[in-house]
């Protein structure tokens, strides 16, 4: 019993010895945490009115944001008696182990680096990676964020897109719609395109240049495989493609024009 009340003691006299340490550090780590919220905003909002493009802007203040954390986390451990010598060799040998179990993710950060960099497509842009079609959301450390025309959310990594085909359709400022329509042999040619011509000119959507495309693309045993290749601004190109293949179907109907029917084919026209 006397050894126990020794051991009391003795931990009551650290603690009650301590205490205040203990809190000045907590009020330090809430204050710091307080003061990095706020001068990461100022840091976010002064580079935004600098040249930086918005890539760089989340990429910067991303890297300055994690850097003052691993600062403070450091500040307040050799407040509380920390050898922070020790603590930052623990971290460091932490860091390297880290770095061999997450290779992968390293990877995505030197790939999201030569992103921003080399700028191979912005915030904004229309882009297919991986066979995935949509608008950059964002471009973050690790991963490109893009919204797809039906409002998917997707996450990419950013090294499969250094190591894969990346195709930007904003580069251009268009984007080609690619629309099949079946044509029965029977039926007059020149006569569907000028039509298909006439309608897809009457569409403010429809870019004047590069003008629309339409042509014989294949023959089937009972049709023409007809490819109508209209151009649009990437924004538009879901309002385009209902809205042309609304009135490829109203060209049919109106004027008569009969749908030849082939196996490995939709009847009418059919989108790829």
């Amino acid at each position: 019993m006397e050894q126990l009340s020794l051991y009391i003691k003795d931990a009551s006299g650290y603690i009650i010895k301590s205490l205040p340490g203990f809190l000045m550090a907590l009020a330090v780590l809430v204050g710091g945490l307080w003061v990095i919220k706020k001068l990461t905003h100022i840091l976010h909002q002064a580079l935004k009115k600098s040249d930086f493009t918005p890539e760089i802007v989340s990429f910067l203040v991303t890297l300055a944001n994690i850097a003052m954390k691993v600062l403070l986390v450091i500040s307040v451990a050799g407040m509380v008696g920390v050898n922070t010598a020790a603590f930052v060799g623990v971290l460091a040998a932490g860091g390297l182990a880290v770095g061999l179990a997450l290779q992968g993710s390293l990877g995505n950060f030197a790939a999201g680096i030569v992103i921003v960099a080399f700028k191979p497509y912005q915030i904004g842009d229309w882009v297919e990676i991986k066979e995935k079609f949509g608008k950059v959301k964002d471009i973050q450390i690790f991963n490109t964020v893009l919204v797809t025309p039906g409002n998917k959310t997707l996450i990419i990594p950013n090294g499969e897109v250094i190591n894969g085909i990346v195709t930007n359709f904003s580069k251009r400022g268009n984007i080609r719609l690619e629309i099949q329509a079946l044509l029965p042999y029977s039926e007059d040619f020149p006569r569907m395109k000028t039509l298909v011509l006439e309608s897809l000119w009457s569409m403010d959507k429809v870019l004047p240049a590069p003008a629309p495309e339409i042509g014989i693309e294949s023959f089937s045993d009972t049709n023409m495989v007809i490819s109508i290749r209209p151009y649009v601004h990437p924004d538009d190109y879901w309002d385009v493609y209902y809205e042309v293949m609304a009135r490829i179907k109203a060209i049919y109907h109106d004027h008569g024009i009969g749908i030849g029917y082939a196996e490995g084919y939709q009847t009418g026209p059919v989108g790829r």
